[in-house]
């Protein structure tokens, strides 16, 4: 049966004495544990007069106590409303007001952006931290032990969560997903990855995003695995010592983590003198000094790695190269909100180059009317993971959603003859050139990216002209001119645009003449992003 509380359930019953959750470097709580926390939960929610079908808020940063409320609330035919941590208080006041929910859970280190927005339309506001009830229903409390009065009778087809996602094209969207969807995904996924209860996760990313929380959270904790959390953000002093602690043998992460190691780390070192870059520009050298830096980086992430998920966006191919090189236990997976995620994915040891892989177990992928030269066209799916619709917004899910019941992802792609599928990049993001040739700005950015000292890059139309912005590492440009014995600070204007210019020339090399830059700009400021780290684009459009 694909719902949360029986797979749960089950887990609880076959594991039961295992460690299954914990903050790093603090006392863990078992399966039992869990178990009798997630139904005290339950039994507070049923005295605040939650009923099956109500919506719940989650507004917290990723801990033992996110996964508990979880359970409880689609346990007792709830439905959960994760708030990424990151919205703002106006992004949180919309979705609180959207969904309906009358109640909400929240950590003690987001309390301040309530404070901004005050409670409106809610009833009863929950310190997620120990469960102690802040506003509302005064005189009802959590009782650890307590168990609900009733049973909750919860089927396949119920609504579990409304995610509101921050996606890279402005408006939130409140997708729904059913207990089937969640736990379709989460069962066939262990097609490509077998999860076993002596893995141990480190979990880095929001769970209030469907890839965390599905593959991160709810994955795991079927198949009796332990889940550890970081009290503070994964910072490199964060999350090097902890790496060494708990030595995980599954991460899941994005590819702007592993983009920071590569051009941070690895690559400045081949780079120091002419010599080894020249030797590393061969790819006999390049494999052999990859391998090197691979297994120094496979050490510093605790030895024990044999799943290094990642997904989300797409990853840099020259990281990637680095990563196949490397001989890096990891894989790529392909997906959206809307599916659960997931859709495809490589297993470790079968990634190439570029591709997503193909298509997972009970999903039906389809390239929607492909261009005849190049094979290319819309990605559309089909499977038991695809979303419900989007809530409240009929009109929006007709968008996306075929009357046969495939899903437009939006995004173009082709399959090869492996059924190997790869992502050119979003159709809304796609510009077409001045003679009609489509231009895609994600694969001119991994150009631009690759290029030292450079941070992140958008690629736009403006005027008909393709125009970089550009987010350098200044500290980098500083370092390297004080080596030459030049003075940076009085001449940095200067610097930076004859940089430019030589970026400039440098991308126009590798690129097709239909995407060669008119303008290269430098942007002084991080761009902004979703929790998957992927640029919001429509704010710099």
């Amino acid at each position: 049966m694909l719902t949360i509380p029986f797979l749960a359930g089950e887990s609880f019953r076959k594991h039961g004495k295992n460690n299954a959750m914990g903050f790093v470097g603090e006392e863990v709580i078992t399966y039992n544990q869990l178990k009798e926390k997630t139904l005290s939960v339950m039994r507070l929610l049923e005295d605040l007069s939650v009923q099956p079908g109500d919506r719940v808020a989650i507004l917290s940063t990723s801990m033992p106590n996110w996964g508990v409320t979880y359970l409880a609330i689609t346990s007792m035919g709830g439905v959960a409303v994760p708030i990424l941590p990151d919205f703002t208080p106006g992004e949180i006041a919309n979705v609180i007001s959207h969904s309906g929910a009358k109640t909400l859970f929240i950590s003690g280190n987001l309390v301040h952006k309530m404070d901004e927005i005050g409670s409106g339309s809610l009833d009863t506001v929950i310190s997620i931290d120990d469960f102690r009830v802040k506003s509302g229903a005064v005189g009802r409390e959590y009782v650890q032990g307590a168990v609900p009065a009733r049973e909750y009778p919860v089927t396949e087809e119920d609504l579990a969560v409304i995610i509101y996602t921050s996606g890279t094209t402005g408006k939130s969207k409140g997708v729904m997903l059913t207990h089937r969807n969640i736990c379709f995904t989460a069962r066939q996924v262990m097609t490509i990855q077998y999860v076993v209860e002596s893995d141990v996760f480190l979990s880095i990313l929001p769970l209030s995003h469907t890839y965390e929380q599905t593959l991160g959270l709810v994955l795991p904790l079927f198949n009796g695995a332990m889940i550890w959390y970081l009290r503070k953000a994964p910072t490199p002093s964060v999350l090097l010592p902890a790496l060494q602690e708990v030595k995980p043998t599954t991460m899941l992460t994005v590819p702007l983590i592993m983009e920071k190691i590569y051009f941070g780390k690895v690559a400045p070192t081949f780079n120091k003198s002419k010599l080894l870059a020249l030797l590393y520009g061969t790819p006999l050298f390049r494999r052999f000094f990859n391998r090197l830096a691979g297994k120094k980086i496979y050490r510093a992430f605790g030895g024990r790695l044999r799943f290094f998920g990642i997904g989300g966006a797409k990853l840099n191919p020259t990281v990637e190269q680095f990563l196949l090189d490397a001989k890096f236990p990891y894989a790529i997976g392909y997906g959206l909100t809307e599916t659960s995620p997931l859709l495809a994915g490589t297993k470790v040891g079968s990634s190439r180059l570029g591709s997503t892989g193909p298509a997972m177990d009970g999903v039906i992928l389809h390239i929607n009317n492909p261009d005849p030269v190049t094979g290319e066209g819309e990605i559309w799916a089909k499977g038991e993971n695809v979303m419900k619709g989007y809530y409240k917004e009929p009109a929006m899910t007709a968008e996306v959603m075929t009357p046969d019941g495939w899903f437009r992802t939006g995004d173009l792609g082709h399959v090869d003859k492996n059924n190997y599928l790869s992502i050119r990049g979003r159709l809304k993001n796609m510009i077409v050139g001045s003679s009609g040739e489509n231009i895609y700005p994600e694969e001119i950015e991994s150009v631009i990216n690759d290029f030292s000292h450079v941070i992140e890059s958008l690629v736009v139309q403006k005027k008909g002209k393709l125009v970089a912005m550009v987010h350098l590492n200044l500290e980098e440009l500083q370092a390297k001119y004080a080596q030459m014995k030049k003075d940076f600070t009085d001449q940095a204007e200067l610097i930076i645009n004859e940089y430019l210019e030589e970026l400039q020339r440098y991308v126009n090399s590798k690129v097709n003449r239909y995407s060669q830059l008119q303008l290269v700009v430098y942007h002084p400021e991080p761009f902004q992003k979703t929790a998957t780290l992927k640029i919001k684009r429509f704010l710099y459009y």
